[in-house]
């Protein structure tokens, strides 16, 4: 009996094992860390972007979302959205400072600051956080007045305070627009973690614990034993936005544009100029990121429906036309954003693609259709005034010698015969000219009215 007991809590003792080990493994392989990469000008754009590698991250129940960051700043308003977005976050969000050459300044450094965890790459930096109101017509920087430099003073120190980093080189950020290296940011406690890619961060992370509460629950130890790396890459839009949206080349597309304009009002009749100018200028506009995603769709769906209207009250022969065409599928894109981004199935989304390529290819040919009546229209003979009574053939109600009367579409005219000659009442006449409110008529033949 004994022997039963102890077989029987042998085997019951081995399966408890080999639950525990399985389910170890099970987490092991569900440990998933996310890798994604931001790259240029801080803008509104940036928000939606940030917020979809979070999302994806969450949704996915990451173990940690890592941002590789390289952006010399930009919008403060955008930058505080997305710090509030990564405090908010459900999974920890590591700021990496990569590759090699890149930098986390100005408004980067705040959103650093903001992370569960900042590791930098050799070679890059951190800092210069002064901040600054734009540039005066001799290129000279125009620095911020006290008031709101004190206030992000504030703001940086408490970014700082909260996370446990150096409040006092934070503040030297701006004060004295200071940059470190990856290894004075590690030594003046900083960042956390110097690394030379994402393989060697996670190696030296592990086992960290995040320097400011998950979601604003509580401090998380983060464990990448056997973690699988998954890259989430920006979409095309945002590609083609990070590029608009550098100040230098939206303000070349806006200035391009204005030019576009004034040229075509200048040779009115050609409409290619100021077609082109308007599209350039509606980028460049965008480009300076004061819209987000949703908005800078509607904007381009906005002048799609001009162009297509133009195109109705003065037809190009299709260039409004393919412009209204090539603007609603850019702003739907926009509007819609890819598939990662609303957390559904690429194949969802390439209906939706082909839904907004269609309804804007069908607006296309209506418009094109409605020019082409339009113009076969304006070919056919005028259908009032002194073109339409040429030809036209009545009775004469009143004899011709050579002024009387004659009868027209059952309406009584003053009529003169063409060569003064006499034409008796009953006689069918034709129109062969005007002159002021009086016809000009002459006489058909009995053949010609057969």
């Amino acid at each position: 009996m004994k022997m039963r007991v102890g077989t029987l809590v042998g085997l019951i003792f081995l399966v408890s094992l080999l639950v525990l080990s399985s389910a170890s493994a099970s987490a092991a392989e569900t440990r998933v860390v996310y890798v994604a990469t931001f790259e240029g000008v801080i803008t509104s754009y940036s928000v939606d972007q940030f917020s979809r590698y979070i999302e994806i991250a969450e949704s996915n129940h990451a173990e940690a979302l890592v941002i590789e960051l390289d952006t010399p700043g930009g919008r403060g308003d955008a930058m505080q959205e997305i710090i509030q977005r990564i405090q908010e976050s459900k999974v920890p969000v590591i700021i990496y400072v990569s590759p090699r050459g890149a930098i986390a300044a100005s408004a980067g450094t705040y959103i650093a600051l903001s992370s569960h965890l900042i590791a930098m790459a050799p070679g890059t930096s951190i800092g210069a956080c002064e901040p600054i109101l734009g540039y005066s017509s001799n290129g000279s920087i125009v620095r911020a007045p006290e008031k709101i430099r004190n206030f992000y003073i504030a703001y940086i120190k408490s970014l700082a305070q909260a996370s446990g980093r150096n409040e006092t080189i934070a503040e030297l950020f701006i004060t004295e627009d200071l940059s470190l290296t990856p290894e004075e940011a590690l030594k003046s406690h900083v960042i956390e973690v110097v690394a030379d890619d994402v393989n060697d961060l996670l190696q030296k992370a592990n086992g960290m614990r995040t320097k400011i509460p998950v979601a604003g629950k509580g401090y998380v130890t983060l464990n990448f034993t056997d973690a699988r790396i998954v890259k989430v890459g920006p979409s095309l839009k945002d590609e083609v936005v990070r590029y608009i949206s550098d100040p230098t080349v939206a303000y070349i597309l806006i200035n391009i544009g204005i030019l576009g304009l004034i040229f075509g009002f200048l040779t009115p009749g050609w409409h290619v100029p100021e077609t082109v100018g308007a599209i350039l200028l509606v980028l460049g506009v965008i480009g300076l990121g004061y819209f987000g995603y949703n908005s800078a769709g509607l904007l381009l769906i906005g002048l799609s429906i001009i162009f297509f209207i133009a195109e109705a009250l003065t037809p190009t022969f299709g260039l409004f036309t393919v412009a209204g065409v090539i603007t609603m599928v850019i702003g739907g894109v926009l509007l819609f954003g890819g598939g990662d981004e609303y957390l559904i199935q690429g194949s969802t989304f390439s209906t939706l693609r082909m839904v907004i390529i269609t309804i804007a290819l069908l607006l296309g040919l209506f418009f094109a259709f409605g020019v082409t009546a339009v113009v076969r229209d304006r070919k056919k003979k005028a259908q009032t005034g002194r073109e339409e009574m040429i030809g036209e053939t009545g009775k004469v109600v009143q004899d011709l010698s050579p002024e009387g009367m004659v009868k027209i579409r059952g309406e009584l005219w003053k009529a003169v015969s063409r060569n003064g000659e006499t034409i008796k009442a009953g006689e069918v006449v034709r129109v062969v000219g005007m002159n002021g409110l009086t016809l000009i008529v002459e006489k058909v033949q009995e053949k010609e009215v057969q």
